[in-house]
């Protein structure tokens, strides 16, 4: 047994900034992209803060070439005068000091989304260096910091007859390993601010192009603006979209939502102004009053009979697009954890409850023809839940994973071992035969589908599961589908997308996308699905033959052996034997797979609306809109 020397020597005491910098991802949620952008999201808030005391009508985020970022508002200014406890400038207290703030008691935030005081000082921990610029009290006043330390203490550098905060940051690369600010995902965030704040001019400036970018929000409307802007890409079934903004037990509750012709549910949840991603009370007290008035709606108007069950809470969610915010005192408002993801107040429930319950029922009975199509729309919904229910079960009496026959077009591999086990799902019998006869028959599995599947974003998932191709698939993956869906029963840890670098082949990959997106976003998020990249060319010269996977390989392979050469372009995979598909496309030595990932639901969510569903305008636009930065266009 090793020796005993467990003393108080071992035990540390992590002072001032320390345990930030130590343990960041505490703070932060992680060191990678989304903790970076993390950074910018701490110090908006605070201006955001501002602006929802009354103070602040204005701010401006930067981007500079080197990683700094800066984020002004022209609110009160932080406090520069000293500190009684700490005996320093409150400036420098606060950013410099976890759990300092104005929002742990006092009137000078009532509601804010920064309550322990903890999210600029990360920052400031965070960064190998901070600026800080306040204006108040006819003076600017300056102070700088090297992760986390005050290189001088605040000093006043001159006059200012307005009021605001300034901090200019440098995230830190000993704590980042790789900083890249994405331009979208910060115009996102602020885009979802200035709805949140009507009234607020949000203004971003990147100043990393070699043209300067800038982009400014301001909306007056509120949710309601911000249901417009969800809605994009669907077909709404409402004439009039149903919004409730009031007062209840201190709790500012507002809230709108619409029905669509889509099945997809979007629910995005805030609590004073912060994005709640993983819902939490107030989410729990909307669905809740939302299945509880369609209910009694329908069974007083006749629509559900005694004899009938009640709709469920995904009967009355399918096709809603819907907005949920709280404002509730900083004394009482309670996350779970730092990053906010999750709001943990009962009374949160109980007052959008309340409210929920009182406007719908208003709601209804004013708009008696909206009630009659979201009614309906729940009646269909459940309908297809039953029907889809039978078709599932007729799937999984089916399935491999229940012990019984695979789908007779599928080639299996002899290895059941799912960490080494692949599924090519591939365009086509003519390639599928290639790829069967190419293959390691004991990791890969071929399962070839014939022409264009269905489009699921525009079909029902009973209607879908009557596909042959589709069922298939199901039935290969193994994991089952819907409520019924395993992922420790996927029988292959790498599923990839082979299909023809033409126009057919980008569209079926476009549907099988839609597919997963749709019905197995686990298997996405766990980084099990794939695209296989086949060569566009094979450049022959002599006895030196070479793939080719792009334009610009092209060109670069041509100067690098010269120009009298044989070159062939693959349009379909079909022209390749399966020596050549092996070696090219299969053969995990060489091949070029690309892991398909969802970094942005709600962006995912929107474009596919756009692109695969019904309404044609918001397509055409955005197509007219992208036109010039597409690149190898096939017709």
């Amino acid at each position: 047994m090793p020796e005993n020397n467990y003393s108080a020597k071992d035990i540390y005491v992590l002072e001032g900034l320390e345990p930030v910098r130590k343990r960041p991802g505490m703070y932060i949620g992680s060191t990678g992209p989304e903790g970076a952008h993390h950074l910018i999201w701490e110090v908006v808030d605070n201006s955001i803060d501002e602006a929802m005391a009354g103070y602040a009508k204005n701010i401006k985020i930067e981007l500079f070439k080197d990683n700094k970022v800066a984020v002004a508002d022209d609110g009160r200014g932080i406090p520069v005068d000293t500190h009684k406890q700490t005996k320093k400038s409150a400036l420098e207290t606060v950013l410099t000091t976890l759990h300092a703030g104005g929002k742990f008691g006092g009137e000078s935030y009532k509601v804010a989304g920064g309550l322990h005081g903890v999210g600029v000082s990360v920052v400031c921990a965070l960064s190998q260096w901070m600026k800080a610029e306040v204006c108040r009290d006819g003076g600017l006043y300056v102070q700088e910091y090297v992760r986390g330390v005050p290189k001088s203490k605040v000093k006043k550098t001159g006059a200012c007859k307005k009021t605001g905060t300034k901090i200019t940051f440098d995230p830190d690369p000993q704590i980042f390993p790789k900083i890249e600010f994405d331009k979208k995902k910060i115009l996102d965030h602020l885009r979802q601010q200035a709805y949140l704040t009507p009234g607020v001019k949000i203004t971003i400036i990147d100043e990393r192009e070699k043209e300067p970018f800038a982009y400014g929000f301001y909306f007056d409307g509120g949710l309601k603006s911000f249901l417009n802007y969800l809605i994009e890409g669907e077909e709404p079934i409402q004439d009039h979209p149903f919004y409730v903004n009031k007062v209840q037990d201190n709790i500012v509750v507002e809230a709108a939502f619409l029905y669509t012709n889509d099945d997809e549910t979007q629910e995005l949840s805030f609590a004073n102004n912060i994005f709640t991603s993983d819902g939490g009370m107030h989410l729990t007290g909307f669905r809740s009053a939302l299945t509880r008035g369609l209910n009694d709606y329908a069974r007083k108007e006749g629509y559900l009979k005694e004899s009938e069950e009640n709709l469920t809470g995904d009967d009355v969610r399918a096709g809603l697009d819907a907005l949920v915010s709280v404002k509730i005192r900083n004394k009482e408002l309670q996350f779970e954890g730092q990053t906010k993801a999750r709001l943990g107040n009962p009374e949160a429930r109980t007052a959008v409850e309340a409210v929920l319950s009182d406007a719908l029922k208003d709601f209804l009975e004013k708009y008696g023809t909206d009630a009659r199509r979201i009614i309906e729309k729940n009646l269909l919904t459940a309908k297809a839940r039953l029907a889809a229910r039978a078709a599932k079960e007729a799937v999984l009496r089916k399935g491999a994973f229940e012990g019984l026959t695979l789908p007779g077009k599928l080639a299996d591999c002899s290895s059941r071992s799912a960490e080494e086990s692949e599924l090519f799902i591939v365009e086509g019998d003519s390639a599928g035969g290639s790829a069967k006869q190419g293959r390691d028959r004991h990791t890969q599995a071929i399962l070839p589908l014939k022409g264009k599947i269905l489009n699921v974003e525009k079909s029902r998932i009973d209607k879908m599961l009557l596909n042959k191709e589709i069922k298939s698939l199901v039935i290969a993956l193994g994991t089952a589908i819907s409520e019924n869906f395993n992922i420790e029963k996927l029988r292959y840890h790498k599923v990839i997308l082979m299909t023809d670098a033409d126009v057919d082949g980008a569209h079926i990959r476009t549907l099988l996308l839609t597919l997963f997106y749709r019905y197995f976003p686990q298997i996405i998020g766990n980084g099990h699905l794939y695209i296989a990249q086949p060569p566009l060319y094979r450049i022959q010269k002599g006895k030196d033959v070479r793939y080719v996977y792009s334009d610009k390989e092209k060109e670069s392979t041509l100067k690098s052996i010269g120009h009298e050469v044989n070159i062939q372009r693959y349009k379909g995979l079909g022209e390749m034997n399966p020596s050549q598909l092996w070696e090219t496309t299969m053969d995990p030595s060489v091949r070029v797979l690309k892991r398909v990932t969802v970094d942005d639901g709600a962006a995912a969510d929107k474009l596919f609306d756009i692109l695969m569903g019904e309404v044609v305008e918001p397509r055409k636009n955005f197509i007219q809109a992208n036109a010039s930065t597409v690149k190898n266009l096939d017709v």
